[in-house]
């Protein structure tokens, strides 16, 4: 990657637009980036990074960056703006970038905000014929454009920022830094969040295998209580009982120790099954034996008991012998009587069908006038249809009665809308007489609302103005405190810094006044002196009592070095007060903050009171639109009530005339009735009685005729039946019920006589007679306690039985279980071992080293093996970096940085280098973390480094041992800017970019090499 251009407007102290030329700057190879404290170096810096990743480093990124990097000093219609133009991948790319932009606007007063925007253009060169090349514009989307450029370079913003612009304070710490914070800085940087991963996800499996093996494991441990509750092997069932395994779950052997319990349970279930068989088998003999026995002494009792029975019935049957012979002829007269039966039926359905008919005529002729009293069936037919042909002659009567009731209703119906269209021209013409007032005061409230909207825009202006008017003078009150009192620690260091400085250079001359005898101390006899090379040394010098060695002056130049780096820092920090406080009075003036608040205050109510106002402009226009839609609804109302009254005056005069023809009418039809309906109902029910009068009459006649000839039929059926009379042989009849009852005992009494005879004549029967009574309750007694003892082996064998089968099946799901078992714990113990390595708590894990801190101490042997290569031309040879994976503490190990002093051949941590020494230590660090950063990242070449800061605690042979390290950077054409404000180094370095600082901003001066 090589920077070619950069241009700034509106951004960070640059108030106006800066071009910055790299390639100028690069042509030399090594470039200075000077000025005074808060110029800003370090902005440029900022802007080349907001141009490749949309965001400044440090800090000041965040929410709101677009206005933290906007220049104070910048005019309020100058854009913010960053163009850097660059070549990476062999490609020449152009990013431009501007962030969001509060300006005023175009109308009116107030400001708005625009949204930041970003474009991205690559330079193609010509086919050869036509020259020169063009820009092409590739995108103007910030997440492609960030993802075009991370995916070019190879690094995160982080990993940028560390190896381009190489911030030598961070080294310093991460030189004396422990090994955790070593390891989040490589961790950002070689992006070792997939072993972390790693780490977590074996973490995970491990507690995931290890709840699926417990789990299993507590499963066995519940069916080997199942099995000890089933086994039931307690004092009561004849065993001792069986203790479970103790172990918990989880723990090795579990499984093989729950089914070896199971088995040895199992076993003793069986025997104590085949003993309650056996004691089965002996008591259902013994209940066999006593039920043959019982069913011996109940036969005997049955035998001798139904002999006693039949003598008993049949001394019963002797006794009712008379009546069975009376029941006998009763039955021969019901069967005589039979033949004379279905005449007695016809004759009495006659008889009733003629009382019925009797009636049925007297009822209808009590209904008919007296003038039909004495009429026969004939002339009641007659009557009735001359009632008929009446009623046929009033059917036009009735549909014209109908027709006067419609026009009754339709003139009701026309007094009712006479009587709404009334109201409706009322209520219009009343609501119409004050519409040009109501219209006229709901138009005054809309202007005077769009007037008080108008106000509150200019009022927000004015507001937001005195308002950062007001911030501004706070500040600028603020600000005047902390300017006297960083006055005052300058002064203070200042003096501190001239005393360390002199203590030093007193110490430095003594040391050099008695140097000869430091010199001295390393003689020895036959050694050549390192000052005249003579091997003999008659006279050495000797110290004196106020001699000062290495140690005391080292520590004094320390001493000297931090005063000045406090000095150094609190001129920068008073600069940067006093620039604050420039800014912060040009923005406020000199009135006083209080001014400006009641100023602000009355501007506030102003707003507030107009913005009341105008947030009744939406309902005012509203209720001006409504009362308009309400005027034109009156209007149409109006006009059609006004059509409606006209209509209805010429359809009432047409149901008038109608209406009058048709009572004429009706008046003829009705006769004497109050209408036609009641006319025409009278001949109706006249009819109807007319003519169930002359039914009836003639279906009495023809019943009195039938009941003549059934008399006749059944006086010669009784005859030849036997019987003298027709009431002899009714009295004769028996009905079913009573034949049935009749014959029911006639076959009861042959039925038991049969039954008894049988009985008596049955030889076992006789036999069992003659014998002794039986003794049944002492074999019933037997009997129950044989089938008692039954019971109860029979129950002890049934629970043995399910006890042996609950136990294998059990047992069988123990097995399974312990099957599906032995791959996940298998699977447990690998993962818990790869767990326990990648996490440093395991045995083997001797180090106590995680997976992360594996990879980046690989990552930091590498990193110090390239610092090592500068460090030692730096250091004349003298220190050396080195990896170490030694535990520090209680702490991991893996992330040890020592630093070897080949003047001592020890080696010693680096937070004991002194302040130059970590200088120059954590450069060379730096340019070796970028050489591997930059071969992680695929090899991208780093043509432009910057350097920011830490020169001036050099000495000047090392400051020249590091340039020389610095020039050999730039071999295969690269460049290196050191960002310093070190004086020395200007005449050291003859490139130079010079930020100069103003009251309206800062300005870039370029000088080329040449």
């Amino acid at each position: 990657m090589r920077l070619h251009r950069l241009r700034i407007t509106a951004f960070g102290p640059f108030t106006t637009t800066q071009d910055i030329d790299f390639d100028e700057l690069s042509a030399a190879g090594l470039f200075l980036l000077h000025g005074p404290t808060g110029a800003g170096k370090t902005s440029v810096l900022d802007a080349v990074c907001y141009a490749l990743y949309g965001s400044v480093p440090g800090p000041r990124q965040g929410s709101g960056q677009g206005m933290s990097l906007r220049s104070h000093h910048a005019r309020p219609d100058t854009r913010t703006e960053v163009c850097l133009e660059l070549t990476v991948a062999g490609r020449r790319l152009e990013i431009t970038r501007q962030p969001p932009w509060e300006r005023p606007k175009k109308r009116g007063t107030g400001t708005t905000t625009d949204k930041a925007q970003s474009w991205l253009r690559e330079y193609a060169t010509g086919d050869g014929t036509s020259g020169g090349g063009t820009w092409k514009d590739l995108s103007r989307s910030h997440q492609e454009i960030g993802e075009e450029v991370t995916q070019l370079l190879g690094m995160s913003k982080e990993q940028f920022c560390q190896v381009v612009l190489l911030p030598q304070g961070d080294f310093a710490r991460f030189l004396r830094a422990d090994a955790e914070a070593r390891g989040k800085l490589l961790g950002r940087l070689f992006d070792t969040r997939r072993f972390a991963a790693v780490e977590q996800r074996l973490a995970e499996r491990r507690r995931a295998a290890e709840t699926q093996v417990r789990e299993a494991d507590a499963e066995l441990l519940a069916d080997a209580h199942r099995m000890q509750q089933a086994a039931g092997t307690g004092p009561g069932d004849g065993g001792a009982e069986l203790p479970l395994p103790d172990a918990e779950p989880g723990a090795p052997g579990l499984a093989d120790a729950v089914l070896a319990w199971a088995a040895v349970v199992r076993s003793g279930a069986r025997e104590r099954l085949t003993i309650a068989r056996a004691a089965l088998d002996h008591a259902e003999s013994a209940r066999a034996a006593a039920a043959a026995e019982l069913d011996d002494a109940r036969e005997l009792a049955r035998l001798q008991q139904r002999f006693a029975e039949a003598q008993q019935r049949a001394a019963r049957l002797e006794e009712g012998a008379d009546d069975h012979r009376r029941l006998t002829d009763r039955m021969e007269r019901a069967r005589k009587a039979e033949a004379v039966a279905p005449a007695l039926g016809l004759r009495a359905d006659a008889e009733a069908e003629h009382r019925r008919a009797t009636a049925a005529e007297a009822h209808a002729r009590d209904r008919l006038p007296a003038a039909y009293a004495d009429e026969g069936a004939t002339g009641l037919a007659s009557a009735a249809r001359k009632a008929s042909e009446e009623l046929g002659g009033l059917a036009a009567a009735r549909r014209a009665e109908r027709r006067v009731a419609e026009l009754s209703g339709q003139r009701a119906d026309l007094d009712r809308q006479e009587r709404a269209d009334e109201e409706v021209l009322q209520e219009a013409e009343g609501w119409l007489a004050d519409w040009d007032t109501i219209r006229a005061r709901l138009q005054e409230a809309v202007d005077a609302a769009q007037e008080a909207t108008t106000r509150t825009e200019h009022l927000a202006g004015q507001l937001t103005a005195a308002q950062e008017q007001l911030d501004a003078a706070r500040r600028r009150d603020r600000l005047a405190e902390e300017a006297a009192t960083a006055e005052e620690q300058v002064l203070a260091a200042r003096e501190r810094a001239a005393h360390t400085h002199e203590h030093w250079l007193s110490l430095k001359e003594r040391r050099l006044a008695g140097i000869a005898a430091e010199l001295a101390a390393h003689l020895t006899d036959g050694a050549p002196c390192a000052v005249c090379g003579a091997t003999e040394h008659p006279a050495p010098a000797r110290k004196s009592a106020d001699h000062v060695d290495r140690a005391a002056e080292e520590a004094a130049l320390a001493a000297h070095r931090r005063a000045e780096e406090d000095r150094t820092a609190a001129e920068r920090t008073r600069a940067d007060v006093r620039a604050a406080l420039a800014a912060a009075t040009a923005a406020a003036s000199d009135t006083p903050a209080a001014d400006l608040a009641a100023a602000v205050a009355e501007v506030r109510h102003a707003y507030e009171t107009a913005r009341d106002r105008a947030s009744g402009l939406h309902t005012a226009r509203e209720k001006l639109a409504q009362a308009e839609r309400e005027h034109g609804r009156r209007v149409a109302a109006q006009q059609e009530a006004a059509r409606r009254v006209d209509s209805r005056a010429t359809l009432r005069d047409a149901l008038d005339r109608e209406q009058r023809d048709l009572e004429r009418e009706l008046a003829h039809a009705r006769g004497d009735c109050a209408t036609v309906a009641d006319r025409a109902a009278q001949l109706e029910r006249r009819t109807a009685l007319l003519t169930a009068a002359a039914d009836a009459a003639r279906a009495a006649a023809d019943a009195a005729q039938r009941l003549k000839e059934a008399d006749a039929r059944v006086a010669d059926a009784a005859f030849r039946a036997g019987f003298d009379t027709p009431a002899a042989a009714a009295d004769a009849l028996l009905d079913d019920r009573g034949h049935r009852e009749l014959q029911h005992r006639l076959d009861a009494w042959q039925r038991e006589e049969a039954a008894v005879r049988a009985v008596l004549a049955e030889p076992d029967t006789a036999a069992a007679a003659r014998r002794p009574a039986a003794s049944l309750a002492d074999a019933e007694a037997a009997a129950r306690d044989a089938d008692r003892r039954t019971r109860a082996a029979a129950s002890a064998c049934d629970a043995a039985a399910r006890r042996c089968a609950d136990l294998d099946r059990l047992s069988a799901r123990s097995a399974a279980a312990a099957r599906r078992l032995a791959p996940l714990r298998e699977e447990h113990d690998r993962v818990a071992r790869l767990a326990a390595l990648a996490a440093g708590t395991a045995a083997d894990n001797e180090r106590r080293m995680r997976l992360e801190s594996y990879v980046l101490a690989a990552r930091l042997e590498q990193v110090a093996a390239a610092a090592t290569a500068r460090l030692r031309r730096m250091s004349s040879g003298r220190y050396t970096l080195v990896h170490s994976d030694d535990r520090t503490g209680r702490g991991r190990s893996g992330l040890g940085l020592h630093v070897v002093d080949a003047w001592t051949g020890r080696e010693r941590d680096t937070a004991t280098l002194s302040g130059g020494e970590t200088f120059f230590a954590s450069l060379a660090l730096a340019l070796g973390l970028a050489d591997v950063v930059t071969d992680e990242a695929g090899g991208v070449r780093l043509d432009t480094l910057f350097i920011d800061e830490g020169f001036g605690t050099l000495d000047d042979q090392t400051l020249d041992e590091v340039l020389d390290v610095l020039d050999a950077l730039r071999e295969r054409d690269r460049s290196v800017g050191i960002v310093s404000h070190v004086p020395d180094l200007r005449r050291r370095v003859h490139a130079q970019l010079e930020v100069v600082k103003g009251r309206e901003g800062s300005v870039v001066r370029q000088r080329g090499g040449g």
